[in-house]
Formats: structure tokens, sequence, C-alpha cells
């Protein structure tokens, strides 16, 4: 089996010069960042956001704020020959997911980038998949996502997110919030400091719940959108999100 690992760079000139916080908020808590994620359970999350996704053998998955990869190597391990690849901003993450995947001799993809300008083209992908990272984007990069995930996906394309979310929260048609609670920071949102957003390893969701995703998705053009399943976590409610792309 080919087990190439590479890092690329989908960043513009401008996007070079974005700001973002690093997974633990902090450059230097870095190596902290995989014993944390363990700590508090995440493992989890990602091994149920990986069987409902449900990929099959050659498909293509894309990792939105992959962070260190805990999500990106939950899908190879449950589908070995799935080609995946992981989106984050953050260089350090990037080559310790870099050499998680060597150890493991599994082939990933691993791209330096923002979730609201995927590099994949057009209907290119049969999944996205994102844990824990896109409640820290506000709206307007939320929308963008949306719309670049609609692009990315080819027909019947499936996106699978786990976020913070009360509840039930994510069916409601009101678009309050639900995500208002300190959390972990297990995934990288791709969005800067400067009204792009951010992911930081111990700050409160910026006031985007599930229900918020849901109506951003519908809005996009998606189908079939909907909270499938939510947990109490100890960081708060967390809602498994799915739609698909018509």
């Amino acid at each position: 089996m080919n087990t190439t690992v590479q890092i690329l760079d989908h960043r513009t000139p401008e996007e070079r010069e974005r700001e973002f916080l690093p997974g633990m908020g902090k450059p230097w808590l870095l190596p902290f960042y995989d014993l944390f994620s363990r700590r508090v359970g995440a493992r989890a999350l990602h091994e149920r956001a990986v069987a409902l996704a449900d990929v099959t053998p050659g498909q293509s998955v894309l990792d939105v704020g992959c962070g260190t990869a805990n999500l990106a190597l939950t899908v190879l391990r449950a589908q070995p020959a799935a080609r995946v690849t992981g989106l984050d901003p953050d260089a350090g993450a990037l080559r310790v997911a870099a050499r998680k995947a060597t150890r493991r001799r599994v082939p990933i993809t691993l791209v330096q980038g923002f979730a609201d300008r995927l590099p994949n083209g057009d209907g290119s992908l049969d999944h996205i998949v994102s844990a824990l990272a896109l409640h820290h984007v506000p709206e307007e990069g939320r929308a963008l996502f949306a719309r670049e995930a609609l692009r990315a996906l080819g027909p019947g394309g499936k996106v699978t997110i786990v976020d913070f979310g009360g509840a039930g929260g994510a069916g409601s048609s009101d678009g309050s919030d639900h995500s208002g609670h300190e959390h972990g920071g297990h995934g990288h949102g791709g969005h800067d400091r400067r009204g792009h957003g951010h992911r930081g390893g111990h700050d409160r969701p910026r006031g985007h719940g599930a229900a918020d995703l849901v109506r951003l998705l519908t809005d996009a053009g998606f189908t079939d959108v909907r909270e499938v399943e939510h947990v109490e976590h100890r960081f708060g409610p967390i809602a498994f999100v799915q739609a698909t792309r018509p």
C-alpha cells in the first residue's frame, strides 16, 4: 500500500499574513495537544463521527480543521482504503500529524490553509468531516465554508460535523445559540483573529450553535440537513450534524 505522507501549502500570499490561534491557545502548548485530547475523551467523538460518515473504500475525504489529524487518522483506521486529506492553518500541528501518519504507515495529504477556501476541485470529494472546529468561525466565514463544501462535494456527497450545540438544538428554527460552553479545543477552525474567527484551547464558543450550522448548510443548498445525534460532554452538549449535497 502507498503510505505517502505529504504537506502542501494552499495559502495565498494574503492568507500567509492571516493570524490564528493554535490548538491549545498558545504555540508552546502544542506538545500537550494530543494528551489533552485523550484526557477529555475526544477519541469517542471522532469514532462516532466516522461511524456516522460511513466512508467506503476509495472514497475521498477532507477533514476541515484537522489539527494533529486525530479525526483523519480515525477515518483511516476505520477505512484504510479511503483517500484522506487534512486541512489546517497551523504548520506545527500539521508536522505532528505527518509524524503520526508516518509512524502508522498510512497515506495522508495534509494541507495548510483555511476553512473558507477548500483546496479541492469542484465535485472532487465524497465526504467532508470536521470535529469541534467550526464553532469558532463567525457566520460569514461559516457561510463561506458551507458554500465551499457544496462546491467541493460531488452529488450525494456528505458533510459530517461534530460541534457544540444543545440537545435537539440543531434542528430548531429560531437560530438560537446552544453552544456557550467552555471547551477543550480539539479541532482547528482555520480562521484568523481579524474577523474570520479562530479556534483556541480554552476559550468559549462565540455564539454559534448547531442550529446556526444547520441553517447555513441549508442556505448553501444542502439537503437532509439535520442533527442526527447529540451527547452530553463534560464541556457541554455536543451535536453531530449531517447534510447531503444534492
